[in-house]
């Protein structure tokens, strides 16, 4: 049996992910893992792909817009406080922090977080970084 954990969020992040983002760690499971996820002001991630895992995010703070292709489907979405979205598997994704404060959210991750090699840049995606 694992033991239970508790922690606050760290003021500085812990990792930039391979997009781009700050990293802040959370919790790990078998099952899952969380990390808060923060991308500054006027900022763009580059466009990446998972290898193996799916993930969902809940919006915090600050308000961007995603951008999520699967094959032939497309689209852009507008992301505020209190919404949440969801990366499936193969699915190519960006990022970008509009307005004044940064975008801010958490990130469940299933499975967990393997490691760096989990992200594929693209080439290309739907704003230039």
């Amino acid at each position: 049996m694992r033991p239970f954990e508790t922690r606050q969020l760290p003021s500085s992040y812990d990792a930039l992910a391979p997009d781009g983002s700050e990293i802040r760690l959370l919790h790990g499971l078998d099952g899952a893992s969380v990390v808060h996820c923060r991308l500054p002001v006027g900022t763009v991630s580059s466009p990446v792909q998972h290898r193996t895992v799916e993930e969902v995010w809940v919006i915090l703070a600050g308000a961007g817009e995603v951008w999520r292709r699967q094959g032939q489907r497309e689209e852009t979405v507008a992301v505020a406080p209190g919404m949440s979205l969801t990366i499936p598997l193969g699915t190519q994704f960006q990022f970008r922090a509009l307005g004044d404060a940064p975008l801010e959210f958490l990130i469940t991750t299933s499975p967990p977080w393997p490691g760096a090699d989990e992200a594929v840049l693209l080439d290309a995606g739907h704003w230039k970084t």
